[in-house]
């Protein structure tokens, strides 16, 4: 057996076959000379190859659209800006008139140059577009060498998919019905393979660097698209491992789906709500169907990672309007953008700084780029017609900075009335409370807004002064560390004190056992990952308020994080498991 750690892109356990996707090899590039009488037959080959390339992605985009929605179609308006590009035009006839070379070979070294490039940038996200280009360089060259490809839509078994790369006409042309997993040597988090893979709930394990070319056609591999291992031809111990924690995973979900359409309330009549986070709108099935009662946080950043070009207010307006509408009367809160930091986006100029986290990002960067701003929150006021639509603002540090964000909401719904554009006049506004500054002043922030919804990933980096994405110090992210519990105690009762509800849609949401502290503390609404839902539902269900706020006394009283996991693990050990 070989074990393999990659980047844990999209959840789930599965095992399979391995499939060795090698289409995404370079070929054999042709490389000779041709005459100056050659040169516009030459440069008409090329020409035909490019539209029978557009001819390809307007197809994809179609199939993308019809499927999945215009957010995901975007991706391939992208790669036809790409193919009209006049630079690309110029460049390469410049190249093809001076060198005297065959077409075939300026393609591929104007791609090259262009990759170089890209790779040589410090933004991990821009190193990514790469996948694009190589993605319309390789369709050019397919014409150019009338070289067919095998295609993933003709899939007829069951596989794990293994390949160097995956580009996004590979994720959307793909048989999804026979891929059980994903594994690559390529990609990030933020990547469109593992963003379609989460989309698509393909379990997932990206970034493997070179590792997975180890797998062989036809080894039977394990995916662990939570932890990010990858078992390759795993002894029968292990295959009965996994196979026990699969049944295991199967089963809970069937008991839990029983849940679903039952309130999370307590035993002795405490009702609270459990609502959900997104990233795309191909997410509402799953929110639906495993009992979420709303949209706690629908994180807008996607729409934003398409390269080429920012969204239009347009395509925007109609993603916001589909997850509204699929969401009917459940509520639907829309977290402006919110990027910088560890949170990179292609086309938006944030700039390079030392200390990202706590410099130009969330909210900062809407302010100051105002027509960004702008066009987003008049594509969520128009799209608030539809449905139960609330907009919340990320990273409020303080009052002035609220101020200048209720004042550009104003400011877009003065727009909107002038264009004659519908909206929802009394729409609920919001803010995340994840900086300390913001906590400790939630009884001045409260009387400016209508809800609160605790952010506690970035509370708990903030308030402990923990980098969470340092592998040497995340053994610091401590969710039950004293002085986030008190902040969140804090934010709870002067949110209440001023009448507006308090929500939380961080990771210590999703925890069983911290719910239970939560719920004793007077959190009104959870939000989490689809899939953690059940769960924390089912933990609700099974204990009296009354209960869980003497547990939350007693944990407000302890000096530590391990006091608080051992006295919750004794406490709460014939009631709640975090493994379900």
């Amino acid at each position: 057996m070989r074990t393999l750690q990659g980047l844990p892109a999209s959840p789930g356990i599965a095992i399979g076959s391995a499939f060795m996707f090698l289409d995404d090899e370079e070929p054999t590039i042709p490389r000779y000379a041709v005459t100056e009488s050659e040169l516009d037959a030459e440069w008409d080959r090329f020409v035909v190859a490019v539209g029978k390339a557009k001819d390809d992605v307007e197809a994809l985009r179609d199939r993308a659209v019809r499927e999945m929605g215009q957010e995901h179609g975007a991706i391939f308006d992208s790669h036809l800006i790409m193919l009209d590009d006049p630079d690309l035009l110029e460049s390469i006839e410049a190249s093809l008139r001076s060198s005297l070379l065959n077409m075939e070979w300026i393609v591929h070294q104007y791609a090259q140059a262009i990759v170089k490039r890209l790779e040589g940038l410090d933004d991990p996200v821009l190193q990514e577009r790469t996948v694009d280009v190589h993605d319309i360089t390789r369709r050019i060259l397919n014409h150019l060498m009338f070289r067919e490809r095998f295609s993933l839509a003709d899939l007829n078994s069951d596989v794990v998919l293994v390949a160097r790369n995956l580009l996004p006409s590979d994720m959307i042309a793909m048989n999804r019905s026979k891929v059980r997993a994903i594994v690559m040597d390529a990609g990030g988090k933020t990547s469109h393979t593992a963003i379609l893979a989460r989309a698509f709930e393909i379990p997932a394990v990206l970034g493997l660097g070179g590792s997975a070319r180890a797998i062989r056609n036809g080894d039977i591999v394990v995916v662990d698209g939570n932890t990010g291992d990858v078992r390759v031809q795993p002894d029968p111990q292990t295959l009965e491992r996994y196979e026990r924690i699969r049944a295991r995973m199967a089963e809970r979900d069937e008991t839990l789906s029983g849940l679903a359409s039952l309130p999370a309330k307590t035993l002795d009549g405490k009702e609270v709500l459990i609502k959900a986070n997104i990233e795309v709108p191909e997410e509402t099935d799953s929110v639906l169907r495993h009992g979420a009662q709303g949209i706690g946080l629908f994180r807008s950043e996607f729409l934003f990672l398409q390269p080429g070009r920012a969204p239009s207010e347009e395509s925007q307006y109609v993603a916001y309007g589909r997850v509204i509408e699929a969401m009917g009367d459940r509520p639907v809160t829309i977290r402006t953008l919110d990027v910088g930091g560890d949170k990179v986006v292609p086309d938006l100029a944030i700039e390079e700084e030392k200390n990202p986290l706590l410099g130009w990002r969330a909210i900062r960067y809407c302010l100051s780029d105002k027509e960004l701003f702008q066009s987003q929150l008049r594509a969520i006021l128009r799209a608030s017609v539809s449905g139960d639509a609330r907009i919340m603002f990320p990273m409020i540090s303080g009052p002035v900075e609220l101020d200048s964000a209720l004042a550009q909401l104003e400011a877009a719904k003065a727009e909107c009335r002038r264009r004659g554009q519908s909206f929802r006049e009394d729409i609920p506004v919001g803010i995340m409370i994840e900086v300390p500054s913001a906590a400790m002043i939630a009884d001045i922030l409260a009387p400016k807004v209508d809800f609160f919804s605790i952010g506690t990933n970035d509370l708990i980096q903030y308030t402990i002064a923990v980098d969470r994405g340092n592998e040497r110090v995340a053994y610091l992210h401590e969710p039950f560390h004293p002085a986030v519990i008190r902040l969140v105690k804090k934010v709870i009762d002067d949110g209440h004190a001023a009448g507006i509800p308090v929500s939380m849609c961080g990771e210590m949401a999703s925890d069983p056992f911290a719910a239970v502290v939560l719920l004793g503390l007077g959190l009104d609404e959870f939000s989490m990952s689809a899939v953690s839902v059940p769960d924390v539902k089912r933990t609700i269900r099974s204990i009296g308020f009354a209960e869980a706020e003497a547990v939350a006394n007693e944990v407000l009283k302890l000096s530590s994080h391990r006091e608080t996991e051992e006295f919750l693990a004794k406490r709460l050990a014939d009631r709640v498991s975090r493994d379900g």
